[in-house]
């Protein structure tokens, strides 16, 4: 780990964040991460549990003078979206985080940098070890994989928990307040289909879209960004309308909660066809390339002669295929008519496998209402089961409803006035927070969300402002030795 990181203010965060990010700790995988956390609170001489699913809470009592005030819980989750370049020789499940400073970010090498939710972890864990920060009592929460399916959350039973207000540190712009959230529904598709021997005389050529910008499913599906699923599939009609191809395979995109970057296709031509089918390939390419230039200015895509393919998709199946993933939804369905510049449901094609007789669609859709939610889940559903394909709705989870009354939203909104001499912006995000999911077990306690700025979270593009840290950190110094009396 760079001495570098260690460096920067504040030291004690960006140390906690060095130490967290030597553990591996990819969603549904944490249990290195779990010991970590349990052997630094116990250490630490507080009481700290680990409950039936793998959350960890450790519980800090107020500091002198503070012993009348609201209990405060601080929330994070520990694991993290595993995502690398192509390129990139990483192996998640054995090594830390390769991390270095480029001007007023900190970056990975050539992964996800972990910030989301590293950042929030860290801080909470700096407040335990403290001596010398005023605080109320304290009780850190912090949940496992939340970018997968939320079961830290959903796990988490009603009456463990004691806190009078709960200050969620997963929010990615430092000058917001957030207040809601979208839920989520996974839509996943799947096949089987009958394969055909490659016609004699064809030409095997791989397909491929990379260098897309990727990016949060949620929070960046507004953006326009060109989502590799889509890019593939429209190329695989073109050539199957002009040059009747065989699909042989077709491996795009991964996790659910992140933009397609890179798809990978299979497929063959009539070999008195190669040639003119490679020159249109260059125009297609060429086209879709400067319509995502703004976007995605690092898109590369190409078609590469191969050889060693022997059986292909039935065109009935392949037909089929094309025809859903041209008419399944992509990118955002609906803007909120309650708040302004607010997505209020959309959806993610996130994962094409096509191999050997079997193909998988996997589908992310969000929304903050939950009827946008079931309408367009039933939407892909419907498209999906007219080609044939079994399709299972699961891991639903629920928005945060946004409560302009919060106690607690009106003490961070001073407090940043009083700090930045400016008025935050409160707004509600899509993407998928704890606090809907810990809102039904725990009602009565006031929720709020905020963080430093990330970018280009969910890829390796995850970049943390350094100055931003620093300003989230005063800020919550700020509101801690401000939470009211109870």
């Amino acid at each position: 780990m760079g001495k570098e990181i260690r460096e920067l203010e504040p030291k004690a965060v960006w140390n906690k964040f060095a130490d967290l990010n030597a553990v591996p700790r990819p969603s549904k995988k944490e249990e290195r991460v779990i010991e970590f956390m349990m052997d630094f609170g116990k250490n630490l001489g507080l009481e700290t549990i680990k409950d039936e699913v793998g959350n960890v809470i450790i519980r800090k009592p107020a500091t002198q003078g503070m012993e009348d005030r609201k209990s405060v819980i601080l929330q994070s989750h520990l694991d993290m979206v595993h995502q690398k370049n192509n390129d990139t020789e990483f192996d998640f499940d054995t090594q830390g985080i390769q991390m270095y400073v480029d001007g007023d970010w900190v970056r990975a090498q050539g992964t996800t940098l972990g910030a989301d939710n590293g950042l929030g972890v860290a801080t909470i864990m700096t407040i335990l070890e403290s001596k010398d920060i005023p605080h109320p009592a304290l009780e850190a929460l912090f949940t496992i994989d939340e970018e997968t399916g939320m079961t830290g959350a959903k796990g988490l039973k009603g009456g463990l928990l004691k806190g009078d207000i709960l200050l969620n540190l997963d929010t990615e712009e430092d000058d917001e307040i957030d207040i809601g959230c979208a839920g989520g529904v996974d839509v996943t598709a799947k096949a089987t289909y009958n394969e055909e021997n490659s016609p004699e005389d064809s030409v095997a050529f791989v397909i491929s879209v990379k260098g897309l910008s990727g990016g949060h499913s949620g929070m960046d599906i507004h953006k326009g960004l060109g989502n590799a699923n889509k890019l593939m599939n429209s190329l695989l009609v073109n050539a199957t309308e002009k040059y009747n191809i065989k699909i042989a395979e077709i491996n795009g995109g991964g996790l659910r909660n992140a933009i397609p970057r890179e798809s990978t296709a299979l497929i063959i031509v009539d070999g008195v066809n190669a040639e003119k089918f490679t020159q249109d390939f260059k125009k297609w390419a060429k086209s879709v390339i400067n319509d995502f230039a703004s976007t995605d200015p690092n898109l590369k895509i190409t078609a590469q002669p191969t050889g060693g393919v022997l059986k292909v998709m039935g065109s009935k199946e392949q037909n089929n295929l094309l025809t859903a993933l041209e008419g399944a939804h992509n990118g955002v369905y609906a803007m909120s008519a309650s708040m302004e510049d607010l997505v209020e449901t959309s959806n993610n094609i996130a994962r094409v496998e096509v191999k050997e007789g079997s193909l998988k669609i996997a589908c992310l859709t969000r929304s903050s209402v939950e009827a946008g939610k079931n309408e367009l889940a039933v939407s892909l559903k419907s498209v999906f089961e007219k080609a044939g394909y079994e399709v299972k709705l699961s891991g639903d989870y629920p928005g945060w409803n946004p409560n302009p009354d919060s106690a607690i939203l009106k003490v961070l909104e001073a407090k940043y006035v009083e700090l930045f001499n400016e008025e935050p912006n409160v707004v509600a995000c899509h993407a998928g927070l704890e606090c809907g999911i810990l809102g039904q077990n725990y009602p009565d306690v006031d929720m709020i969300s905020y963080g430093p700025t990330i970018k280009g979270a969910h890829s390796p593009d995850e970049r943390a402002s350094i100055s931003s840290t620093q300003k989230f950190w005063r800020y919550t110094l700020s509101i801690l030795e401000s939470i009211p009396k109870a």
